[in-house]
């Protein structure tokens, strides 16, 4: 069995990286984004990126790094509304924005993660969504084509993972973190716990070892959230 576990995140990402690829990246908010390895990629220069994410961090934490040191040229997102640099970026011509409904984002990533070119859904049929790709009727209903997403790289998160890079996620960290890891021509997962083959039940394996061609351990993590609301307590 080869090694797949590197020392950090640069050497893990070593000889991947080139101006102009296209990069699926798990995570959801500030939930289960692959921080360290974002963190290298921002300090490589790669620049002219195509994202492919549910969203883009917020101001300065997540993807929200790559946009600020403007290094995506383009996102192919749902949500992006926590992010000002984004929509500043968007609102000036900055930034190339490829709006996807969630749904049919996690599915474009599973499609291209299984060898599916494309497929019908119905979501976005007379939006602004639907503007130029191909319409077909089924069964009296109107469907639009939707393409998949085929990645030069994924980057993706997790909570434990053994030595062969089987992967289990925690939670909602789970995301579109599994979809995007398919998704890739290579991909690069970082976990918080490395653990001996044998270790994890093989029936609670959420993405199996051979999806895994590189693998870091990037803990400790702070587990950021976007945004912390709290009540004023009341005096005794």
């Amino acid at each position: 069995m080869a090694n797949k576990i590197y020392p950090d995140a640069a050497a893990a990402l070593e000889g991947l990286l080139f101006d102009g690829m296209t990069i699926a990246a798990g995570g959801f908010g500030l939930c289960g984004i692959p921080e360290r390895l974002i963190d290298a990629i921002q300090a490589s220069g790669v620049k002219g990126l195509t994202v492919a994410s549910n969203n883009a961090g917020i101001d300065n934490e997540g993807l929200g790094k790559l946009l600020r040191t403007r290094q995506i040229a383009k996102m192919i997102s749902s949500y992006v509304g926590e992010n000002k640099e984004f929509e500043r970026q968007y609102l000036a011509g900055e930034l190339e924005v490829e709006f996807c409904p969630q749904g049919t984002l996690a599915e474009r990533m599973r499609a291209g993660g299984a060898g599916i070119p494309g497929f019908y859904t119905k979501t976005g049929v007379g939006t602004l969504v639907a503007e130029g790709k191909e319409l077909k009727e089924f069964d009296g209903e109107t469907y639009v084509l939707e393409r998949g997403i085929r990645a030069d790289l994924s980057i993706i998160k997790g909570w434990k993972a053994d030595e062969a890079g089987n992967l289990v996620f925690r939670k909602t960290a789970r995301n579109f973190n599994q979809p995007a890891a398919t998704s890739g021509r290579i991909c690069v997962a970082e976990v918080e716990e490395i653990v001996p083959v044998g270790s994890l039940d093989a029936d609670c394996i959420h993405l199996p070892g051979i999806y895994v061609k590189r693998l870091i351990l990037g803990a400790p993590y702070d587990k950021k959230i976007e945004f912390r609301t709290v009540r004023t307590r009341e005096a005794a």
